[in-house]
Formats: structure tokens, sequence, C-alpha cells
């Protein structure tokens, strides 16, 4: 009714200015609202776009293969909230022209007018129908997809849950498994290696040699010069050698403790072995017979698989005690990675060999299978020159976890001592640091060895196996005796006047080493 009034009163009055401006304000009202409810339009479907879109975005996150999409919608959506507004021109309205003003002027209020276009809508409708009415009809369609969306996301987030869970459980599995397997499968490793020389028993000749030591034959020559290496932890023992370095000076022998640190590494000690047994060669003209007791004797076969150009005519024989040549299951148990605690276990060894008793992890690390394969397989043992592996099994009887038969020393630096301004208070200080402590070694050792039987089902003096203190290409000696790991190198204080002590049976080896390399020297020249 209003637009016929109003074409009745243009009609009685077509000259009046009144009427064209009442003609021009209709159409511009009409194509406000029109591109009113356009852009209405475009705005509700850019909204629900962006709400795919997130949804779209989660999706993406999880790149498993466990769903694929097949609803015909691509992954990445190309529409955005904030793509630019094309103006229509076909649907721009009329200019409103004031009475009086020049055709051409335009008002600039049909900039602020904009026409969109939208792609998955056709927004071509009569003027008399609202876009509200399809979008009505739309949004069940846009809520079904959006919650088919949100349940695809809610399963695939489901399946990677599940999936770092099996994961989880998986390495966990083989944790506990690593953990109980433990040195299994590496205990006497070398024996299977190729390309190994055999081994020769000295046993019988060893025992020969011991019995005429014990009634008093002395057969070992001046001839060399004897050098005892210490093994782990022997600058913590103040007796480590002491007794055998005192009986071999007796009898007149150059016999030499080597000054190296116990807890550096393999590498470290070779160095300083080499360069220590030159040493006495050219301060004695003579040559060096080498006696290594456990890691000691590792450092020294490496001394001589390393440098052995500078050193095969220096040295007359070596002779590994109890040594752990292909690598000992205790040092593995501690150290071997991917197993349980084993984080943890490697900073409270570090703790304590670091910083508390100041050395090198690595020398602890050097004695596991795993450094030990890699080194015997790079640095090959000298053939040409004379071995010996002698080994041991410890007791493991109820009377022996209660003996206490070592008197170690520990340092405290952090217990500072009073002076008293006189001499005697000056050495106290000077010493006072040092406290003598008493170590149940063979009990320990007791311990060890009846737990690597157990586990694993092997024999050991407590710290190294039978199996794995054997060296290819070596004379190997199995006393019949149960020893500890350390009785070779304590002088026990219950001595058995029927049986040999650690002196005379380190004098039986030196022996038993003379012998072999006599025999390998008159070999050489008959051939």
């Amino acid at each position: 009714m209003g637009y016929v009034y109003i074409e009745k009163i243009i009609s009685d009055y077509p000259s009046s200015a009144l009427g064209d401006a009442v003609t021009g304000f209709c159409s511009l009202v009409d194509d406000i609202l029109t591109r009113f409810f356009r852009l209405t339009t475009y705005i509700s479907h850019q909204f629900i776009q962006f709400v795919e879109d997130l949804v779209l975005r989660d999706a993406d996150r999880y790149t498993d293969d466990f769903v694929r999409i097949t609803s015909g919608y691509p992954k990445n959506s190309s529409h955005s909230i904030c793509r630019s507004v094309v103006e229509d021109s076909s649907l721009s309205p009329q200019p409103y022209i004031s009475p009086g003003s020049d055709k051409g002027a335009v008002d600039t209020s049909n900039e602020v007018l904009v026409d969109t276009n939208y792609e998955g809508v056709d927004t071509s409708y009569s003027s008399g129908a609202f876009p509200s009415v399809f979008l009505g009809f739309m949004l069940p369609l846009f809520g079904i997809r959006y919650a088919w969306k949100l349940a695809m996301v809610s399963w695939r987030c489901s399946l990677c849950y599940i999936r770092c869970a099996q994961v989880q459980v998986c390495s966990f599995t083989s944790r506990v498994w690593k953990t109980l397997r433990g040195s299994s499968d590496d205990i006497g490793w070398l024996k299977h290696a190729s390309g190994m020389p055999p081994i020769k028993d000295g046993t019988e000749r060893f025992l020969e040699l011991l019995s005429h030591i014990r009634n008093g034959e002395h057969t070992l020559p001046n001839s060399f010069v004897y050098l005892l290496i210490p093994g782990l932890f022997s600058n913590h023992g103040p007796l480590y050698f002491v007794g055998t370095k005192r009986f071999f000076s007796k009898m007149g022998l150059a016999c030499h403790i080597s000054k190296i640190h116990s807890e550096a590494s393999m590498e470290h000690n070779a160095w300083e072995l080499k360069l220590y047994i030159e040493e006495l060669y050219w301060g004695s003209g003579k040559r060096v017979m080498l006696l290594g007791h456990s890691k000691g004797g590792v450092d020294a076969a490496a001394a001589l698989s390393m440098y052995w150009s500078d050193l095969k005519d220096k040295v007359a024989g070596l002779a590994l005690v109890q040594s752990p040549y292909g690598g000992t299951p205790v040092a593995s148990d501690i150290l071997r990675e991917g197993q349980i605690g084993d984080k943890e276990t490697r900073r409270i060894m570090e703790l304590l060999i670091c910083k508390v008793i100041k050395g090198d992890i690595r020398a602890l690390e050097d004695l596991t299978y795993e450094k030990r394969k890699d080194f015997i397989m790079k640095h090959k043992l000298p053939l040409d020159i004379p071995l010996i592996s002698f080994y041991s099994e410890t007791r493991i009887a109820p009377g022996v976890l209660t003996t206490l038969n070592h008197i170690a020393h520990a340092e405290l630096p952090w217990l500072p001592l009073l002076k008293f301004g006189n001499q005697e208070s000056d050495d106290i200080v000077q010493g006072g640091c040092q406290v003598p402590v008493t170590i149940p070694i063979s009990a320990a050792m007791a311990v060890c060895a009846l737990h690597l039987e157990l586990r694993y089902g092997e024999r050991s003096d407590g710290v190294v196996t039978c199996r794995d203190a054997e060296v290819p290409g070596s004379v190997v000696v199995r006393p019949d005796r149960k020893l500890d790991h350390a009785w070779m190198v304590y002088s026990s204080k219950k001595k058995i006047p029927s049986e040999p002590d650690a002196c005379e049976m380190c004098e039986a080896i030196l022996t038993l080493l003379v012998e072999l390399g006599k025999t390998k020297q008159e070999t050489e020249q008959l051939g």
C-alpha cells in the first residue's frame, strides 16, 4: 500500500522535487536491506566455515593412517575468514542524487555497501525472499557435518592415545626383559668369537713350580725387571701388592709397582704404562716382565696392543691375574643402557667414582662387555709374546659371609682437624684425613659370586667369571684352591702353613712365564 500511495503522489506531481526525493530514498532503502541480508548470509557461512576449519586443523595434527575421511571434503580448506569482499557491480544500487545537484554527483554512502560472493551458496534470490530462510534449512546440515568431523577427530585421538600407550608398554616390557636377561648373552663371548687363537692348559706345570717354591727352590732369574700393575680402586688400598713386592725384594729381584691412577681410563693407563716400561728398560737395561691384577691386566694388555711396535723389544711377557679381559657382568649390569633404572644407577656411580673417589667413570665402562668387544676387535693382542691367564673361583660357604680381612683407608677432606701448635699435631693434620676402615671384602666377594652363580650359572671369583678371564692364545692356569678376587694382592691375617700364600703364587706365575719365554725363543731359533 505504501508503494501504491507513493506512486499516486508521483503521478499527481510528476515534476515535484519531493516526489523525486521519495523515489530515490525508497530505492536506496531497498538496496540497503538487500545488501544487509546478503552480508548477513555471508558472515554466517564464513563463521560456520571458520568453525569447520578449526576442527580440520585439529584433525590434521595427527598424521597416522588409522582413519581416512571419505566424506568428500578436503582436509585443508581453502576458505579463509579473511577472504576479500568483492563488490558486485551488477547488483549495485542506483546512486542517490540530491535534488538540485549535478547528476554526476553520487552520494559517498554507497561506498560502505559491499557485495560478497560465497562459493558454496547461491545468493541469487528475488527481492521478496530473505536469505535467512535458506540459512535456517542449512543449519541442520552444517551441524551434522560438524558432529561427524568432531567424531572423527575424537576417534583418531583415541587411536593415537592407544598407540602411545602400546609403545610405552612395549618399551617398559623391553626394559624389564633386558634387565632380567642381563649379561646372559655376553658371558664367555671370547670363546665363540671367530679368529681367536686357542688356549693351552698350564695348570699342571704351575702346580709343580709352586711345589718347588714351597720347598725353597727359587729359580726366578734376576735378568728381568718385574712390574706389578694394580687394578681398580687400588689407590684406596694401602697394602695392594706390598707383600709381593717385599717378597721379591728379599730375593734380590728388581720389582716395582706401577704408579698409575687406578680409576683412570684404560687408554690413559696404557699410555702411562708405555712410558713407565720404557723408563724401566732404559734405566736398567733389562726387559720387563708384567703381572697385572684385575683391571691392571687389562691396562697392560691395552698397552701392548696399542704400542707393541715400541714395546716388543722391551717386554718379555705378560701375566693377567684374575683380569676381566673379555669383560665382567658386574660392570655391565651396573652401566647397561636400556634397563630399568639405568640413568639413576649411572648418576650414582658417577657420584661415587667422579666426586668421592676423584676418578673417571670410563674406568668402569672399559670393563663392560660392549667396550671390551669394541677394543679387542680393533686392537689385537700380539701373539709373539708369552701370555698367562690366571683365574680362580671363590667360596660361597656361609662362614665366608662373616669374614673381615681387609683394612683400607678413606679420605675425608671435609673433616679438618685442629692444630695445637706442635710438630706432632701438624703430622696428625697432614695425615688425619685418612681414616682406616675395615672392609668385609671376602664376604662381599662371596655374595657377588653367589649372585653370579644363581643368576647366570657361572663360576667366578666374585667379580670376574672364569670364562671371561681366559685370554685367547694364552696358557691358562686354574688353581685347585678357592680364591676370591682380592686374595692375590692382599696378605691374609690367618695364614695356613700348609697352603701357599699370594707371594708364592705370584712367583710361580712369573716363573712359568719365564719358561714360556725360553721355550718360545728356542722354537724361533730352531725354526
